[in-house]
């Protein structure tokens, strides 16, 4: 995931020790005077993770009611008091705790508020082709093959009830009939054509009973006819994929085509994408799902919230994890305190020499117990420290139901009455508990092996983050900005050491880091070395990254150490409302909103900033050039964050 996926940050410059001492002690006054007035409602923050780069995320589908119920817990603990979770945050990680030390850029820092609102963060995918994703056409291809807008309305909600319980084999029943009121020919071929668009896997047919007319509806191929929507219902002229554009406001990519794939009654598996977008953002991308019309999912605009589908083409390929060239970025800081000499710097240097490849900070999550811990313990094959990373007790923000069941496995190591206490069994927490009672606590690594792939291996690609980020921060250190002999650059997918005769034909711009595994070579200067060193420490050898567990055997990759966005632009406006949006979106376009009129002169100011960026990268750690501060949530909590929901 290139983006970031955090909560609206105050990006302030420190205040002296005094005056945040005393902020926490008044904090602490008024968390303890809210605790013994029986207020017990607390501010949570989700683990952020970054998609990793060379694996699909797993969608598992849940039973509807489990999943919506836990919907509404995770939904029910999102507001609390923000100064107790600004103590509760102190808890957290820091950027030099995961190795983010350096800047590229000479300029004076200020301060400005990220994702105040979430429409201040928009991305647009870039394809492949290099053409950036936008929504711009409600239109649906023209197609004969097509049903017509009635077949969406013919039915009944209790018909569509009854249909999609035997869709989806709720109910003992082997058909479903539904009386034709009005008989003609022409009604009972849409009631026909309905039932097989709007529920995949039914067939139908036509009976007589008592004198009236009903079409009755049944399985066609068993179970497994939900998974596979049925070839001979799909025209041999139309490609097999519907490709089309999603806009989405402050959801993520999963929960999307986990929404959609409910509405349109199929599983998830039949969706493909390129890469995930952030939860707080607008975002648009690429998505295409097998054998579903454009007709049908233009027909979700009516009644999904948050969500535009649009753009729709039919081709004859799906989309592949990783095949986009990137996402072009639009940021908003608001209350921004620079000079415009302070910005017109920072932007020019950013453009010209860009910013530091670091791995961002949801790459090692928010809890006081990082990801990149678990995934050196699993390195070590510590299962033992595995399960008890995962599930002891710690300090920090964390919902309320997570933290009693911490509490129970500390008190009784039993997973039975963890799980209990457990309301939201989808977390890695419940998965691993779940696991535990079925497989036993002498067998740890089959119990962690129930959590998906995906989620696993997570944590080894966040320890070879941090390692990278302390690695490039010593190269900086060492060597500054320039190519030195030793150094790595790629030719082709080859990596090769820079020689001292061929120093002068690179520059920074061309230098790698390997990330540790077993088929990567390292500096032939002290970080190098330094690379053997720290991985010793961690009682590792570098030498022999292979794991007894295949999944965990690292191969390692190659990562630029300085990124420089393409497409910068940036602008400072004036405004006076909090607000009020400072650009139009795809949406607002399409539906002709116009742009507020800015004051000259307003209270505050805003930068509006613009750049993309290559897969795998992180905006953050760009706006983190610009402002030269930590983007941490710790850290902006410290220093009397504003947190702005």
């Amino acid at each position: 995931m290139e983006t970031v996926e955090m909560n609206s940050v105050s990006l302030k410059r420190p205040r002296s020790e005094d005056d945040v001492a005393n902020a926490d002690e008044i904090k602490r006054q008024k968390i303890l005077e809210k605790s013994k007035a029986g207020n017990d409602s607390g501010q949570s923050i989700e683990n952020v993770t970054e998609q990793p780069e060379d694996t699909k995320s797993e969608i598992i589908p849940n039973e509807e009611s489990e999943e919506q119920e836990e919907e509404e817990l995770e939904d029910s603990d999102e507001d609390g008091d923000p100064e107790s979770f600004a103590d509760m945050m102190k808890h957290g990680l820091t950027e030099s705790d995961v190795g983010i030390t350096k800047f590229v850029s000479s300029h004076k820092g200020f301060s400005g508020i990220l994702k105040e609102r979430y429409s201040d963060f928009v991305v647009h995918e870039i394809g492949k082709d290099g053409r950036v994703s936008h929504l711009d056409d409600f239109s649906v291809p023209v197609d004969d093959e097509d049903p017509s807008e009635e077949t969406f309305t013919v039915l009944s909600d209790e018909d569509k009830q009854r249909l999609e319980e035997l869709q989806l084999f709720k109910n003992k029943e082997t058909s479903v009939a539904i009386e034709v009121i009005e008989d003609t020919k022409e009604k009972r071929t849409i009631i026909h054509q309905a039932v097989k668009s709007l529920f995949p896997g039914l067939e139908t047919k036509t009976e007589d009973r008592d004198g009236k007319k009903y079409i009755i509806a049944y399985h066609a191929a068993g179970k497994k006819a939900l998974a596979n929507p049925r070839k001979h219902s799909w025209p041999k002229s139309r490609g097999s994929y519907c490709h089309f554009v999603l806009y989405k406001e402050n959801k993520d990519t999963m929960d999307a085509i986990n929404v959609l794939s409910k509405f349109l009654r199929v599983k998830p598996n039949i969706f493909s994408y390129m890469g995930t977008k952030d939860k707080r953002a607008i975002t648009v991308q690429e998505i295409a799902v097998l054998r579903i019309t454009a007709q049908r999912l233009a027909h979700l605009n009516k009644c999904l919230m948050n969500f535009k589908l649009g753009n729709f083409s039919y081709k004859n390929h799906p989309l592949k994890l990783g095949e986009l060239q990137g996402n072009h970025f639009t940021v908003v800081l608001r209350n921004i305190t620079g000079t415009d000499d302070q910005i017109e710097q920072a932007m020019h240097s950013l453009r010209e020499i860009g910013f530091i490849n670091y791995y961002g900070m949801q790459r090692f999550g928010t809890t006081a117990v990082p990801t990149y811990q678990i995934g050196r313990a699993i390195l070590q094959n510590n299962w033992n420290e595995v399960m008890d990373l995962i599930l002891k007790p710690r300090p920090g923000a964390e919902k309320g139901y997570l933290v009693k069941c911490r509490e129970e496995w500390a008190k009784t190591k039993d997973p039975a009455a963890a799980l209990k206490k457990l309301p939201v069994k989808r977390c890695v927490e419940g998965q691993l508990l779940r696991g535990l009672l079925k497989y036993g606590m002498k067998n740890i690594i089959s119990a962690f092996g129930i959590i998906p792939r995906n989620n696993r291996l997570m944590y080894i690609h966040s320890y070879q983050s941090y390692v990278w980020n302390n690695m490039v921060s010593k190269r900086i250190e060492e060597y500054g900005l320039r190519a030195v002999p030793g150094d790595l650059i790629l030719k082709g997918a080859t990596a090769v050491h820079v020689e001292e005769g061929d120093v002068d034909n690179y520059t920074i711009h061309d230098v790698v880091m390997p990330l540790p595994g077993f088929d990567v070579i390292y500096p032939k200067h002290k970080i190098g070395e330094a690379y053997k060193e720290m991985l010793v420490a961690d009682n590792l050898d570098i030498n022999n990254m292979r794991h007894k567990i295949r999944d965990y055997s690292l191969s390692g990759a190659y990562r630029k150490i300085i990124i420089r966005p393409q497409n910068v632009n940036w602008e400072v406006v004036a405004y006076d409302d909090p607000k009020i949006p400072l650009f139009t979106t795809d949406l607002d376009k399409l539906e002709g909103k116009p742009l507020p009129v800015l004051p000259t002169d307003g209270k505050f100011r805003a930068l509006k900033m613009e750049f993309s960026l290559p897969p795998s990268t992180y905006a953050t750690m760009a706006i983190r050039e610009v402002l030269k501060m930590d983007t941490s949530i710790k850290n902006q909590t410290q220093l009397n964050t504003t947190w702005l929901r």
